[in-house]
């Protein structure tokens, strides 16, 4: 197989990304070729950074480059209440609603037994073991309202039963097959305000 040449390789790799297809990963790779040197060489140092200083928070999993991110380290959040999420996508969402003051955890995903994604390659232990420690008073099940996510939140839940706090879900004003991360930020809001037990 010939080699790839350096244009070739920059629009293969771009067009790995979601989203892009072929002809956006041509016109981005020509804006490059075209741009000023130190935004390329800032752009890269931003894409190596990520890889490379970027971590899971050790109590929430939400990306950081601290031990603890920046909601975990706020001493202004209700510690006791904690919103379980799928990705820090759906997290950053949330708080575009600017309603919700607790803390959240990210379980990397969701029970898929379909893709072989079972319990142990998601952060339930680690929710399980913070509920354990005590001074959480609910948990909001803010997973996607998919047959997966809902399935997370029916697991969970069911492990939590007997731990003495109170479990809740998002009201629907987010629809069937929806995903938290393209949901309005009012709907979101309404759907917080509006969480029910589960």
């Amino acid at each position: 197989m010939e080699r790839l040449g350096a244009i070739e390789r920059a629009i293969h790799e771009l067009g790995k990304l979601p989203g892009i297809g072929p002809k956006t990963a041509e016109r981005l790779t020509h804006y490059l070729l075209t741009a000023d040197r130190s935004q390329v060489v800032a752009l890269t140092d931003a894409l190596r950074a990520l890889k490379e200083a970027v971590r899971p928070c050790r109590q929430c999993f939400n990306p950081t480059e601290e031990e603890l991110c920046r909601i975990c380290r706020d001493p202004h959040r209700d510690s006791s209440v904690v919103c379980v999420v799928e990705q820090p996508r759906d997290l950053m969402a949330l708080e575009r609603t600017g309603t919700y003051r607790g803390l959240y955890h990210v379980l990397q995903g969701r029970l898929a037994p379909l893709e072989n994604i079972g319990p142990e390659q998601l952060t339930i232990d680690a929710l399980l073991e913070r509920v354990r420690r005590g001074g959480i008073q609910e948990v909001i099940m803010a997973t996607n309202p998919t047959l997966e996510g809902d399935g997370t939140a029916l697991y969970i839940s069911n492990l939590l039963a007997n731990s003495g706090v109170r479990i809740t879900r998002l009201a629907r004003g987010i629809p069937s097959g929806g995903v938290l991360e393209f949901a309005n930020t009012q709907m979101l809001a309404d759907a917080l305000e509006g969480r029910r037990a589960f």
